[in-house]
């Protein structure tokens, strides 16, 4: 049986609410659920992603260390992988009762660890085995089964390879993929090569997007910025940045107005700050489980590399406290303001 529910946990928005226009990408230990907060703080309408978490972990490990999360994170998704279409089911069965949005299957991390798992990337040359696992994971839960795949591994042809594999999982009544539009090398490049080495192709996924209006197809891979992401929706119907929105946090604030035209005045730097701080402080969290995640809230600001030194070098120190972190952030914006006076 899934854990009890806690108060924390609200019901999902609605189906109409979740949009898949913009996301962040899941990122292997960068998106838990302090680095999830503290996105969300910065905009409330991005869909945010779980790191990926193997079934086998949830189904024989602590399910509530691994799984739960803030009902202030909604509209989040949880990443799965994994191989095995019962444990998959299973571990979907559980996360239903955690209050997510979204499952989501990994079919594109590179890494040598999913490799010898038989689940990431590898599946590509897998459909059937990926068409089975989707089946029994939407026989699990009445959530919203999504994939998350590559164009293609190794010397697979992408225009040949992702089309097909894509028509023969959407079989099964997946209707949402996310594609990472390169491709990925198990042989021969590491996993964080295989996220800039690989040539894009957007014009393939394009191609296969507008064959395919029934599908919802949503581009990741290389987007530098929120100008970029804008220009993009012209030929896909979503968005994801993952190192992007990571590395330049603050570009997340001007998601809500600029990618879903709503009117309300973007959250200042401080101001997510110090939400993060009170939460902290209100649920006895060590701070620097944020702050480690926080490291490029000023990037590209006057004192923007003290800041990056302070809060990483003491962020682990007995006096880095909630207060302490809002005492930083005050500095910083005191160093901004001379600069622009």
């Amino acid at each position: 049986m899934p854990p009890a529910l806690t108060q924390s946990h609200v019901a999902p928005p609605s189906s109409s609410t979740l949009s898949h226009r913009f996301s962040v990408a899941p990122m292997i230990d960068w998106t838990d659920r302090y680095c999830r907060f503290f996105h969300r703080q910065l905009t409330g309408r991005a869909l945010l992603y779980t790191e990926m978490i193997v079934a086998d972990a949830v189904l024989n490990g602590d399910a509530r260390h691994l799984l739960d999360f803030d009902a202030a994170e909604h509209p989040v998704a949880l990443q799965l992988g994994g191989s095995d279409p019962d444990k998959l089911a299973e571990a979907s069965r559980i996360a239903e009762g955690f209050g997510y949005d979204e499952i989501n299957l990994n079919v594109g991390c590179p890494s040598d660890r999913v490799q010898s798992g038989r689940f990431g990337a590898c599946l590509m040359q897998e459909p059937d085995l990926v068409a089975r696992c989707v089946s029994a994971m939407q026989a699990a839960t009445s959530l919203p089964v999504t994939v998350k795949c590559r164009i293609g591994v190794d010397h697979q042809i992408p225009k040949d390879v992702l089309p097909a594999f894509i028509d023969q999982v959407a079989a099964t009544g997946v209707t949402t993929f996310i594609v990472h539009a390169r491709m990925a090398w198990l042989d021969g490049l590491s996993p964080k090569e295989n996220r800039t080495i690989p040539p894009l192709d957007y014009d393939l996924v394009a191609q296969v997007r507008a064959d395919r209006p029934h599908l919802t197809i949503i581009l990741n891979g290389g987007i530098a910025d929120l100008d970029e992401a804008v220009a993009q929706l012209d030929r896909f119907d979503g968005v994801m940045l993952g190192r992007a929105a990571y590395e330049r946090p603050f570009i997340l604030s001007s998601v809500d107005g600029l990618l879903f035209e709503e009117g309300t005045a973007p959250r200042s730097r401080l101001d997510a700050v110090r939400a993060v701080a009170e939460h902290a402080d209100r649920n006895d969290t060590p701070i620097w489980r944020y702050v480690r995640h926080m490291l490029g809230l000023y990037h590209g600001q006057k004192g923007a590399r003290a800041w990056r030194r302070r809060i990483s070098e003491e962020g682990r120190s007995d006096h880095a406290t909630p207060a302490w972190l809002i005492e930083q952030a005050e500095d910083m914006e005191a160093v901004m303001a001379e600069a622009a006076s």
